[in-house]
C-alpha cells in the first residue's frame, strides 16, 4: 500500500485542483455560478478516479442527499493507495467566478485517516497569520493586541499591516477595530480560504485574516497554514440547537473550545494543493488559448516544507479526461 508521502501524490493531487479550475473558469464573468460550480465538481470528482488513493471525502460538497458527487463520506480514487482523509472545494468563491472576481480557487487537502477535522457545514471564527505570527496569536484577545502581537513579532509597524475581512455586517465591530488600530483593512466579497493561505507567503501584501466564515473552509485554510509554518485558531458558532446537535455528533462537545491548528489538521502529514481560476493575491487565474490553457497551482507538503508553484500548459486534445467532460 502507498504512503500519504508517496513522493507522486503531490503532483496527482495537482492535477486534481487543475481540472477543476479549467472547467470552472469558463464561466468566468457569465452570472452563473450553479454552472460553474457543478463543472467545477465534476471535472474534479473525474480526476480523482486515476490517483491511486483509498479516500473519503470529509468536507465537500455536503451531505449525500444534497450532492450527486464529493459527498461526506463518498469514496474517492481507484481505492489502491492509502487510507486518506480528503477536503475540497472544488470552487472556492462560487460569486467570484459569476462575476469576473479576484481570488477564486480550486482547492483540496488530503491527509491520513482521522488526521483532518470533521467540520460541521456551519460558521467558524478564525484568525490566521504567517510562520512571524507562530504562538503569537490568541482569538480571545482583542483585535488591537493582535496587531500588536503581529507587529512585533514582524519587526514592522500596525501601519504596515493587512488584514483581510468578508464584507459582513456581523464584523463591523472589527472592521472599525482594525481601522482605528492604524492598519490597512481588505474587505472581500467570498472565499476566505485564498487570502487565509496569502497571509503565510511573501509579497502577498495581505498580513493577517479574522472573522467569521465557513467551518469547512477553515479546515482547508488550516492546512495550508500546516504546510506554510503559519498558524490559525478557531471557533466554531453553531446557530441553533440541530447544528449543536451535530457538533456533538461529530465529537466536538464543547463548542466553545479554541480549536488549534492540531485540533484542525492533526500531525505533520498534509497535502494542500489550489489552483486558481480567477487571478488573486498568491495565485494567477487560468489563461484559455486556441486548443488550450494555462493554469497556475500552489502544491504543497507539511511533512518536507516542500512549497511548488506550478505553471503549466495544458493541451485540449492531449488530455482525455478533459475532453470527455
Amino acid at each position: 500500500m502507498k504512503s500519504i508521502m508517496d513522493r507522486q501524490l503531490s503532483l496527482e493531487l495537482a492535477r486534481v485542483t487543475e481540472l477543476a479550475a479549467l472547467e470552472a473558469a469558463r464561466w468566468m464573468g457569465k452570472g452563473d455560478k450553479i454552472s460553474a460550480d457543478d463543472e467545477a465538481v465534476k471535472a474534479m470528482r473525474a480526476m480523482f478516479d486515476t490517483v491511486d488513493i483509498d479516500g473519503t471525502v470529509v468536507i465537500g460538497e455536503g451531505e449525500m442527499d444534497e450532492a450527486p458527487m464529493l459527498y461526506i463520506g463518498e469514496k474517492v480514487g481507484s481505492g489502491k493507495g492509502a487510507k486518506v482523509d480528503i477536503a475540497v472545494d472544488p470552487l472556492e468563491g462560487t460569486n467570484l467566478v459569476a462575476k469576473g472576481q479576484p481570488n477564486s480557487i480550486a482547492v483540496l487537502a488530503v491527509a491520513p485517516e482521522g488526521c483532518l477535522l470533521h467540520a460541521p457545514d456551519m460558521y467558524m471564527d478564525k484568525i490566521c497569520v504567517g510562520p512571524e505570527g507562530k504562538g503569537k496569536i490568541d482569538i480571545n484577545n482583542s483585535v488591537t493586541e493582535n496587531l500588536r502581537a503581529l507587529a512585533k513579532a514582524k519587526n514592522c509597524e500596525i501601519s504596515d499591516l493587512t488584514v483581510v475581512l468578508l464584507d459582513r455586517p456581523r464584523h463591523k465591530k472589527q472592521i472599525a477595530e482594525v481601522r482605528a488600530a492604524g492598519a490597512r483593512c481588505k474587505l472581500i466579497t467570498d472565499g476566505d480560504v485564498a487570502p487565509a493561505v496569502a497571509a503565510a507567503l511573501t509579497n502577498t501584501g495581505v498580513d493577517m485574516l479574522i472573522g467569521i466564515g465557513g467551518a469547512p473552509e477553515g479546515v482547508l485554510a488550516a492546512a495550508a497554514l500546516k504546510c506554510l509554518g503559519g498558524d490559525m485558531q478557531a471557533r466554531l458558532m453553531p446557530e441553533d440547537a440541530e447544528q449543536l446537535a451535530r457538533c456533538k455528533k461529530m465529537g466536538l462537545e464543547d463548542v466553545k473550545q479554541v480549536l488549534m491548528l492540531d485540533d484542525l489538521v492533526k500531525g505533520n502529514d498534509v497535502i494542500f494543493s489550489a489552483t486558481g481560476i480567477t487571478d488573486g493575491d498568491s495565485l494567477k487565474g487560468v489563461r484559455y488559448f486556441g486548443g488550450g490553457a494555462e493554469t497556475h497551482t500552489l502544491v504543497m507538503r507539511s511533512k518536507t516544507g516542500t512549497i511548488r508553484f506550478i505553471s503549466a500548459t495544458h493541451f485540449s486534445d492531449k488530455k482525455p479526461v478533459w475532453k470527455d467532460l
